[in-house]
C-alpha cells in the first residue's frame, strides 16, 4: 500500500499485497463480494486481473486504475495485449462498452526551477471514440478524435505541452523533448500556431 486512505465521507478498505492478499486478482475477487461501489486497483498488469476489472466495470462497479503506457491510445493496446488474439475482438466490444476515460500524464521540469509539473492527455470515451476501441482498423484514429475532442474536455499530450509553453511553465526544450511529435510541435512553435488549432486532420475512411 503506498498511500494509507482514512474513513471520512466514505468507508474505505486497502489490500496489501503479500499480507493481505496473495495477488491483484485474489483481491479483486474478494473485494466484489463486498459489493464495493468503487474499486482501485493498483496496476493493470496481468490479464485475470484484467478480466475481472472489466468484469466489475461491467457489472456497474466504478474501476479505477494505472497502466504503464505512454499515451491514451496505447492504454487501451496495452490492455488488449495481455489477451490471446482469438479473445481480443470480444475484449475489444467489452471494453468499448464500460471504458469512460484515460488520462495519461508526463512530468516535465518546471521552467523556473522549482520541481515537475504535469502534461496531461485526456481521452474521454465518446461514441466515435468507442467505434475506434471496438474495430481494430480505426484504432488509428483515437489520436486524431481526442486532439478535436475539446468540448468533450479532451487534449493531446501536445496540445497540453502547447498550453504549458504558453503559460511559461514550461520550456521550449522541455515541450519538444516530450511531445509525442516532437518535429510537428517544433514547426507550430515556429509558425505561432495556437494550442486550438493543434488538432490533427482525420483521414477518411476508406470503403
Amino acid at each position: 500500500i503506498e498511500f494509507l486512505f482514512t474513513n471520512q465521507k466514505s468507508s474505505i478498505a486497502q489490500r496489501e499485497i503479500g499480507i493481505d492478499t496473495e495477488s491483484f486478482s485474489v483481491a479483486l475477487r474478494a473485494a466484489l463480494r463486498q459489493d464495493p461501489d468503487v474499486l482501485m486497483v493498483g496496476e493493470m498488469r496481468d490479464m485475470e486481473t484484467i478480466d475481472i476489472a472489466l468484469k466489475a466495470a461491467e457489472t456497474g462497479h466504478l474501476v479505477l486504475s494505472t497502466a504503464h503506457t505512454t499515451d491514451a491510445a496505447k492504454t487501451i493496446q496495452r490492455v488488449l495485449s495481455v489477451f490471446p488474439s482469438a479473445e481480443q475482438n470480444m475484449v475489444r466490444i467489452r471494453l468499448s462498452e464500460c471504458l469512460r476515460a484515460v488520462v495519461s500524464q508526463r512530468l516535465l521540469p518546471r521552467a523556473d526551477g522549482t520541481g515537475q509539473i504535469p502534461a496531461v492527455e485526456t481521452m474521454v470515451v465518446t461514441r466515435v471514440i468507442q467505434d475506434c476501441i471496438r474495430h481494430s482498423d480505426r484504432t488509428y484514429e483515437i489520436n486524431e478524435y481526442i486532439s478535436k475532442g475539446r468540448n468533450y474536455g479532451m487534449q493531446t499530450f501536445d496540445q497540453a505541452l502547447l498550453r504549458l509553453l504558453r503559460r511559461g511553465l514550461i520550456t521550449r526544450e522541455a515541450a519538444i523533448s516530450a511531445a509525442s511529435s516532437p518535429g510537428d510541435l517544433d514547426l507550430q512553435l515556429r509558425m505561432g500556431i495556437d494550442e486550438d488549432e493543434l488538432a490533427i486532420e482525420v483521414a477518411p475512411q476508406s470503403s
